[in-house]
């Protein structure tokens, strides 16, 4: 695995605390390159948009957000029942815990890695949670790349290289639930399945509402 461990990218300096250096070491044994580098990439968009609106936040936790938002997608983390956002979520969780951080700030995390993929709803919690959203949305889909610099986007991208990142993502994806794609339903990971497998067949709401067993 070759990867990149610059102390700082794009004016944005990369957290070396004892808790973030963890974080990495765990997300480099039981992940891939490629996942490294979309997280590593999800935290410097996250934190320069930080910047660029002026929003406080804990540069560390959001760190250790970005490390974990998807370590669920990993075997080492994936359960057999969850989302993989949960399983990310719950295994940052623990990791925190361990090094005696308070409730708040497992609970922030939790959020932040849980609700990454839920847009319309993370952009108005704690700035954390809004601001690991909008990364990460930035990386893989695209949203608010206009205003991301030509030189931010170049410094980031040779630390931190896409190599293939459209084609690859959604299999990647794939991978982490393909064994519970029940988990999908209502959420955009759904979308994911009916990329990837034939004639895959969503639940539906409607569905559900009126096969539902009350009587009228």
């Amino acid at each position: 695995m070759t990867i990149n461990k610059p102390k700082a990218v794009a004016g944005i300096k990369i957290p070396d605390s004892t808790i973030a250096n963890q974080a990495t070491e765990l997300l480099l044994e039981h992940g891939t390159e490629f996942l490294y580098n979309h997280s590593l990439r999800a935290f410097l968009f996250a934190s320069l948009n930080g910047k660029q609106k002026n929003i406080s936040y804990d540069p560390e936790l959001l760190y250790v957000s970005s490390v974990f938002h998807d370590l669920g997608l990993t075997p080492h983390y994936s359960s057999p029942d969850k989302r993989f956002e949960v399983d990310g979520a719950n295994a940052a969780r623990d990791f925190l815990r361990s090094h005696g951080l308070p409730q708040q700030a497992l609970q922030l995390v939790w959020d932040t890695i849980a609700l990454h993929t839920t847009t319309g709803i993370a952009a108005y919690k704690e700035a954390e949670v809004a601001l690991m959203n909008y990364g990460v949305a930035l990386d893989v889909v695209g949203r608010g790349y206009e205003h991301l610099s030509e030189k931010h986007r170049e410094d980031i991208i040779k630390q931190f290289p896409r190599t293939d990142f459209k084609k690859r993502i959604i299999p990647t994806f794939f991978e982490g639930f393909k064994h519970k794609t029940d988990t999908t339903y209502g959420n955009i990971n759904a979308d994911v399945c009916a990329f990837m497998i034939p004639n895959f067949q969503r639940k539906n709401f409607c569905d559900s509402i009126l096969q539902s067993p009350w009587s009228e």
